[in-house]
């Protein structure tokens, strides 16, 4: 699992980290297939022909194609999907996310990872109000898992809305008091809570807010630049 990046100047970038929730188990079917495709799943290209020739190459082309890859298992759609975020492939990111939600509709269970995976993708995208109405809906149901709140503290603060960060990343610490990504987003939140009220303070006419405020920006430029 990667860590988020830690807050920038001006905001909190929405995180790209793997939530470590239990995936929902499901059987594999299918017939037997040979040893050269016994791996390979409907994400996977089908392979071209080879070695065909003569009147067997004439013959096999009057049969109806078989496709004799394996439905994918529930881990290797959200590791595609992982792949896919990772290389900033957001928009088939998404649309393998949504594909694969669908395939779910009316199953028994939660896929945490994969509804986790597509909001992650709808951060990405800039579809930021998408992406919180699912971190807000995974806090209600898994309130125990700080991932989802760390995000979502992350597009708060994106949006200029620290206060509500600031409690979002409250309750990622309360579920895991050691998660060192929520950790450090906090410590960077507070310099930008600080440097707001600093800010506040020199518009009135404060003797050495101003001085506070360039001091919290130079602090957050440089830790920007580690």
């Amino acid at each position: 699992m990667t860590s988020l990046p830690r807050l920038p100047l001006a905001l909190l970038l929405a995180a790209l980290c793997a939530a470590p929730a239990p995936l929902l188990a499901q059987a594999m079917g299918g017939g037997s297939v040979s040893a050269q495709n016994a791996n390979r799943t409907t994400l996977d290209p089908i392979p071209p022909d080879r070695g065909w020739q003569g009147l067997a190459n004439l013959l096999e082309s009057l049969k109806p194609g078989v496709d004799t890859r394996l439905p994918p298992a529930p881990s290797q759609v959200t590791d595609r999907i992982e792949e896919l975020l990772q290389h900033g492939d957001n928009e088939a990111a998404l649309q393998l996310a949504e594909q694969r939600l669908a395939e779910r509709a009316g199953q028994p269970g939660t896929d945490v990872q994969l509804e986790f995976q597509h909001a992650r993708a709808l951060a990405a995208l800039g579809r930021t109000q998408e992406a919180i109405d699912i971190y807000a809906g995974m806090t209600t149901r898994f309130p125990e898992l700080p991932e989802p709140w760390n995000n979502l503290a992350a597009l708060y603060a994106d949006r200029g809305e620290l206060d509500r960060a600031h409690e979002a990343l409250t309750m990622a610490l309360r579920a895991n008091p050691d998660y060192a990504a929520a950790q450090a987003n906090l410590g960077d939140l507070q310099l930008l809570m600080a440097l707001r009220t600093y800010r506040q303070a020199e518009t009135r006419g404060t003797p050495g807010a101003g001085a506070k405020v360039r001091e919290i920006e130079n602090l957050l430029k440089e830790q920007r630049q580690q």
